[in-house]
């Protein structure tokens, strides 16, 4: 099933910017970030830090001392790093392993591969490479991705005849796609789709859906794992404040408002501060998941 009505339709450019977190403890996150996940940072101020890779943003880290850990609830399932190439997952994974890092899983998806693991504060996060698109299975006009075990030895036989030093994430490093725990899936298709103009890609039974621009596998999954009904979560909970859509012009940008205008959803916008000094247009999903818009590459 896709959307079908081209005035509706997101541009096939749009791509995900900036995950916005909230993290109980600035120094501790910004550890991991670094230098377990490769992250540098761009810029700093009070309880704030804005991460990329090359000097673009793709992580924003707001402190919010003390903030409880976020279980049962909406919000974020993970955010995933999309990596240029097999070797540069193999490297990730081979220094990941090095440092020891606990890894909540691994898989093969037929259109990518994937590892899985936590930031200390529990925010969940995918490390993956796409396979290229001409391999990418297909049931009709839906992508078939599967959840099949991960070749390990494989990947890390990228590194066997020309092994690698780890140094951060490569230039080329992208947020790939968003994955989100909402409270139902007709309501979250229903603003993706119809509202925000993805196409959905495949569903997983009745509990998971996937939504892209342009042919992608994803650029969104929502699931109902945290619960049918789940509540939001609370203000004072670690976990996804917001993230960017990148869009190719303000034409595009508009087009969603007035969508959502008409859908009488509420238009808010993001705070500027001295790490993000822009306010963008901002909506929520029925679940409460954040999601701003910007135009073009964000430096």
């Amino acid at each position: 099933m896709t959307v079908s009505n081209a005035t509706g339709t997101i541009p096939p450019a749009t791509t995900i910017g900036t995950v916005h977190l909230t993290v109980a403890d600035l120094e501790r996150a910004l550890a991991f970030y670094t230098g377990t996940i490769g992250f540098q940072i761009i810029r700093r101020a009070n309880q704030s830090a804005m991460l990329g890779v090359n000097g673009r943003p793709l992580l924003l880290l707001t402190e919010l001392p003390g903030a409880r850990s976020a279980r049962g609830v909406t919000g974020l399932y993970h955010f995933a790093i999309l990596l240029p190439s097999r070797r540069d997952l193999a490297i990730a994974l081979a220094h990941l392993l090095e440092l020891r890092t606990p890894l909540q899983g691994a898989s093969d998806h037929a259109v990518s591969e994937a590892i899985y693991l936590a930031d200390p504060d529990g925010n969940g996060i995918e490390i993956y490479r796409d396979r290229p698109r001409a391999e990418w299975p297909h049931a009709g006009s839906q992508v078939r991705m599967t959840v099949d075990p991960f070749d390990a030895d494989g990947v890390l036989g990228e590194l066997t005849h020309a092994p690698a030093t780890w140094s951060g994430l490569p230039a080329g490093t992208v947020i790939g796609h968003m994955h989100l725990h909402v409270a139902h899936l007709a309501p979250a298709r229903r603003f993706y789709c119809d509202i925000l103009g993805f196409a959905l890609m495949q569903r997983f039974g009745n509990a998971a859906e996937f939504v892209a621009a342009g042919g992608y596998h994803h650029h969104i999954g929502y699931n109902v794992w945290a619960g049918i009904g789940a509540p939001p979560p609370d203000p004072d909970m670690v976990g996804l404040r917001w993230f960017t859509l990148r869009l190719p012009d303000r034409a595009s940008v508009d087009a969603i408002l007035r969508r959502a205008e008409a859908a009488g959803l509420t238009i808010d916008a993001t705070s500027a501060t001295e790490v993000h000094n822009k306010s963008l247009p901002l909506l929520r999903d029925p679940s409460s998941n954040g999601v701003a818009f910007e135009i073009g590459r964000a430096l």
